[in-house]
């Protein structure tokens, strides 16, 4: 909205300084400041909304040190996250922008699919919450949206350069180029690392060739589930889903900022995504409610996320990485979330294999999600977090540096 008013301002009344809302750092340092204030400064209220209306987790007992002591401690502290990313995007970014719109769009649906479960969980007393296929069904919901936006919107397109001898490429800038339709894709650690998803199936005739692209919505729909759900699961100790999203997050707006932008594309040789670079100010707003977030969920905490929150972040990432073509960097970018999801079906497809074979079940680790194995193992979990956190920067550097090691 501001970025409306101030072009304005500054196209018919020519007010000193308001040129300066063109620029897209400018707007994106000012959604990350909002968006740490409204999440310090609306956290400690919603705190104690929540603890007036006694919104608070009922704990099962784990047989987790000091796990019982946070019981009562305020959930659906998501509400914090959601409104710090909401209104900076709102106030900063062009609304005009069709990213913009479905990242706002995949925000509010997994939101209030994720308020919904803590509803029913804090005010109708069952500890179950919102039933798992609906909370599945919601998910495949969005990733339709977001899968056909991304598939037949025309306003969804990358630049293709066009040489001498008549071929094209997404990459090594020349001076002809067209905006198209492409289902391209990034494949990380190679040199020409461009993937069409229309063309997985040529080799079997062009019958499956004119098919393969329809399977780029189901893709989409695989992978916001997985990171939704990966988000959720990694959402069990003071500070562990919202540090590690801010890492994500953070990496996320370094990616939307250079493949939105003609020179750093082509100084890096990578994708332009025409628009694109307007999500850095979503992304930043978004790093801003994770970091703000944890002003008040670091150890101990005063509030926890709850699905509010965890679906909704995991859900964003997802849908962020897809639309700056780099879905296939989520096993490495997204790998704390990757490895908690891992942890958990192995655990239970183990117990359940061995009970079948052995009659009784047996366990790969001391308890799954793999942050609870540590616990029992006997880490303090302030120690837990900050060893993820620091593999979430090993990782996100890694994930930066296919920037240039192809």
């Amino acid at each position: 909205m501001l970025y409306y008013l101030f072009t304005y301002l500054d196209r018919e009344f020519d007010i000193f300084g308001a040129g300066v809302f063109q620029y897209i750092s400018f707007r994106a340092g000012m959604a990350t400041l909002v968006s740490l204030l409204i999440a310090m400064i609306f956290g400690g209220k919603l705190i104690k909304v929540l603890q007036r209306k006694q919104v608070g987790e009922s704990i099962r007992d784990l047989g987790l040190e000091g796990q019982m002591a946070k019981k009562g401690t305020p959930t659906m502290g998501g509400l914090i996250i959601l409104l710090a990313i909401l209104v900076p995007t709102l106030l900063f970014a062009r609304l005009d922008n069709i990213y913009i719109l479905l990242m706002l769009v995949s925000t509010v649906w997994l939101g209030l699919i994720g308020f919904l479960d803590d509803y029913i969980k804090v005010f109708k007393k069952n500890k179950e919450g919102l039933a798992g296929r609906f909370k599945v069904l919601g998910q495949i919901g969005l990733g339709l949206i977001v899968g056909c936006t991304l598939y037949f919107s025309d306003d969804v397109v990358v630049r293709q350069y066009i040489f001498s001898d008549g071929t094209t490429s997404a990459v090594n800038a020349s001076g002809s180029f067209t905006d198209i339709k492409s289902m391209i894709t990034t494949i990380p650690f190679r040199k020409n690392n461009e993937l069409d998803y229309c063309n997985l199936f040529a080799f079997a005739g062009p019958i499956f060739q004119d098919w393969s692209c329809y399977l780029y919505i189901p893709f989409v729909i695989l992978v916001i589930t997985a990171v939704s759900n990966g988000a959720n699961i990694t959402d069990g100790i003071d500070g562990l889903a919202a540090g590690t999203s801010a890492i994500i997050g953070m990496t996320l707006a370094i990616f939307t900022y250079v493949s939105g932008n003609t020179i750093f594309a082509d100084y890096l040789d990578i994708m332009f995504i025409p628009n694109s670079g307007e999500l850095a100010i979503f992304c930043l707003a978004f790093v801003g409610a994770c970091v703000g977030f944890l002003w008040y969920n670091s150890y101990p905490a005063q509030v926890f996320m709850g699905d509010t929150g965890s679906l909704a972040i995991g859900g964003i990432i997802a849908v962020l990485a897809l639309i700056v073509r780099k879905e296939l960097l989520i096993p490495m970018l997204c790998g704390i979330f990757l490895i908690e999801n891992l942890s958990v079906m192995l655990q239970v497809s183990y117990f359940k294999y061995t009970k079948r074979k052995y009659g009784e079940g047996r366990r790969i680790f001391k308890m799954a999600p793999l942050h609870h194995h540590y616990q029992k193992l006997g880490y303090h979990e302030a120690k837990i977090v900050s060893r993820f956190w620091i593999v979430g920067i090993m990782l996100a550097i890694l994930t930066l540096a296919t920037l240039k090691l192809r």
